[in-house]
C-alpha cells in the first residue's frame, strides 16, 4: 500500500512553512503603513491605533501556549487552518472599523488570535520534530528568512494598494491574500501516534512545570520580552517617526522593506550559527548589537542614507532570536512539546510587543517625540544581553520512551 504522507518530506515541510510565514509575517509587519492614513481619516490618536496593535500582540502572545498545546496534541495543520480564517475575518473587519473599540476587536482580538494560530511556535514545533536535531536551528533559520522575505515583498504590495485604492480596500485585498495559507497548512500534518511511541512519557502539565521551574528557560523568556518590545516599536512607529522628521511615506516603507530584506539573510545566518556555536552567547551578542545599532542611529544626523543603513543593520538582527531561542528550547527540553514551550516563551515576547507598541504611542502623545522611547529601547537591549549569559544549555535527560 502506498503511504499517502510520503510527500511531506522535510524539504516540503520547510518550503511550505516558509511560504506560510512569508504571508503571515509580511502582512503583520505592514500595519505600520496604516497608522498615518487611518488616524487622519478616522480622526483618532496615534495611541488609539497603537493600543489596538498592542492588543493584537498581547492576544498573539497569550494565545500561543494554548494554540501550541493544541498543535502538539492534535496537529499544527488544523490550528493554522483555523487561524487563517480568523486572520481574514480580522482584516475585513479592520477595513470597516471607525472607532478605537472596533479596532481593538478587529486588529486586536481577531488578528491577534489568528497570529497565535499561524505564528512561529506552531510552525517551529513541526520543524523541530521533522528535522534532525543537528539541523534544527538552520531549518528554523530558513523558515524565519522566508518570513522576512515576506516583509520585503508584502510591504511594497501593501503600500501600492494603499496608494492606488486607499487603506480600506487594501485591507480587504489582504484578507483575500491570507487565504493562501489554507493549502500550505496541509504540509504540516504529522503522525502523532508514531511520535508518542518514540518519545519519553511526559504530560503537557509536567512539561510546563519542568520548563517554568528551569532558570534558563525563564531568563531567555524574559530576554525575549525585550525582543518583542524593540521589534514592534520599530515596526509600527518607525514610518510615522520618519514622517515627523519631514521624510516621505515612501522612505518609511522602503526602510521597513529593507528590514525585511536584510532579515532574510540575518535569520538564516543566525540560525546557521546556532547549529555551530553556543546559543546563549549568540543571543547575548544579538541583543547587545541591536542596542548599539539603535544608539548609533539616534546619535547620527538623520538622512535617507542613515535611515537605510539603520534599516539594513537592524534588519540583519531582526528575527535572529526566533530560530536560536526555539532551537535552544528543543535542545534543553526535547521537541515533543516544542510548540507549547515555544508558545510560552513567545508569550513573554508579545508582552514586550504590547509594551513597545503602546508605550511608543503613549510617550509620543505625552512628549511630542519618540526620543525617550529610543533610549528605553537601547537600555532594554543591554539588559537582555546580560540575562542570556547565565542560561544553562544542558539537555534534560528523561526515562525511556512510552510504550506503543
Amino acid at each position: 500500500m502506498t503511504d499517502k504522507k510520503n510527500w511531506r518530506t522535510p524539504g516540503v515541510v520547510i518550503a511550505c512553512a516558509g511560504l506560510a510565514m512569508t504571508i503571515v509575517l509580511g502582512t503583520r509587519h505592514g500595519f505600520g503603513l496604516y497608522l498615518q492614513p487611518m488616524t487622519i481619516d478616522l480622526n483618532i490618536s496615534r495611541e488609539t491605533f497603537a493600543f489596538a496593535i498592542a492588543l493584537q500582540n498581547l492576544f498573539y502572545g497569550f494565545s500561543q501556549p494554548l494554540t501550541g498545546m493544541i498543535a502538539d496534541k492534535f496537529g499544527a495543520a488544523r490550528v493554522m487552518a483555523a487561524g487563517t480564517i480568523a486572520y481574514a475575518i480580522g482584516l475585513a473587519l479592520m477595513s470597516y472599523s471607525t472607532t478605537g473599540m472596533e479596532l481593538n476587536l478587529s486588529a486586536g482580538l481577531f488578528i491577534g488570535i489568528a497570529m497565535g494560530c499561524c505564528g512561529f511556535s506552531t510552525v517551529y514545533g513541526v520543524i523541530g520534530r521533522t528535522v534532525a536535531p543537528e539541523k534544527r536551528s538552520t531549518a528554523m533559520g530558513i523558515v524565519g528568512a522566508a518570513g522576512s522575505m515576506g516583509q520585503f515583498l508584502m510591504l511594497p504590495y501593501g503600500q501600492l494598494l494603499i496608494n492606488h485604492m486607499g487603506w480600506q480596500q487594501a485591507l480587504l485585498i489582504l484578507a483575500v491574500t491570507v487565504l493562501l495559507l489554507l493549502p500550505l497548512s496541509s504540509a504540516l500534518v504529522e503522525d502523532k501516534k508514531a511520535q508518542v511511541q518514540n518519545q519519553p512519557k511526559q504530560s503537557i502539565p509536567a512539561a510546563l512545570k519542568e520548563a517554568f521551574g528551569h532558570r534558563g528557560f525563564m531568563l531567555m523568556s524574559i530576554a525575549y520580552t525585550v525582543c518583542g518590545f524593540q521589534l514592534l516599536f520599530v515596526s509600527v512607529h518607525f514610518p510615522a517617526y520618519l514622517i515627523d522628521q519631514k521624510m516621505s511615506a515612501t522612505t518609511g516603507m522602503l526602510a521597513l522593506a529593507l528590514i525585511g530584506l536584510f532579515n532574510t539573510f540575518g535569520s538564516f545566518t543566525w540560525g546557521w550559527l546556532g547549529s555551530r556555536y553556543t546559543k546563549k552567547y549568540l543571543l547575548a551578542t544579538l541583543y547587545f548589537t541591536r542596542a548599539m545599532v539603535v544608539a548609533a542611529f539616534i546619535l547620527t544626523p538623520l538622512s535617507p542614507l542613515t535611515v537605510y543603513l539603520f534599516a539594513s543593520a537592524i534588519g540583519f538582527l531582526w528575527l535572529g532570536t526566533a530560530p536560536i531561542t526555539s532551537a535552544l528550547i528543543a535542545q534543553i527540553f526535547g521537541a515533543r512539546y516544542l510548540s507549547t514551550l515555544s508558545g510560552c516563551a513567545f508569550m513573554f515576547h508579545q508582552v514586550g510587543s504590547f509594551l513597545g507598541v503602546w508605550l511608543g504611542g503613549r510617550i509620543f502623545d505625552a512628549t511630542g517625540s519618540y526620543m525617550l522611547m529610543w533610549w528605553i529601547t537601547i537600555a532594554a537591549g543591554i539588559a537582555a544581553a546580560l540575562l542570556c549569559l547565565p542560561v544553562n544549555e544542558r539537555q534534560i535527560v528523561r526515562g525511556a520512551p512510552s510504550a506503543a
